[in-house]
C-alpha cells in the first residue's frame, strides 16, 4: 500500500507553495540597507530633552516611541532616547497622546 496521495492537489512543488531556494527568490527577507545609528555616526550630535523638533523623529503622530528596528539607533542611544522623551513630555514640550477633536 503506497502512502502517497494521487489526485488530490498534488505536492508542495505542484502547487507553487512557499518552499524554494532562498537564492532564487532574492536571498531570504527583502532588507534594504541596514539603518545607522545618528548619534554613532555624527559624534557631536548630543540627545537633549530641550530639543522637542529633534525629538518629534522618534516620535509617531500618535505619541509612541519609534522602536530602534524602525528608527535605526543603537540601543544605547535608544534608552537615551526614550529618557529624553519621557523628560520632555513631563515638561510638556511633547505630547503624551495625541488630541482628539
Amino acid at each position: 500500500m503506497s502512502f502517497e496521495r494521487e489526485g488530490r492537489g498534488g505536492g508542495r512543488e505542484e502547487r507553487g507553495g512557499r518552499g524554494g531556494d532562498r537564492e532564487e527568490r532574492g536571498g531570504g527577507r527583502g532588507f534594504g540597507r541596514r539603518k545607522v545609528c545618528r548619534y554613532c555616526a555624527d559624534k557631536n550630535a548630543k540627545i537633549d530633552h530641550r530639543n522637542a523638533g529633534e525629538l518629534k523623529s522618534f516620535v509617531t503622530e500618535r505619541g509612541k516611541i519609534i522602536p530602534r528596528r524602525i528608527s535605526g539607533n543603537c540601543s544605547k542611544h535608544q534608552r537615551q532616547v526614550a529618557i529624553a522623551i519621557k523628560r520632555a513630555r513631563m515638561l510638556a514640550l511633547l505630547p503624551y497622546t495625541v488630541m482628539q477633536g
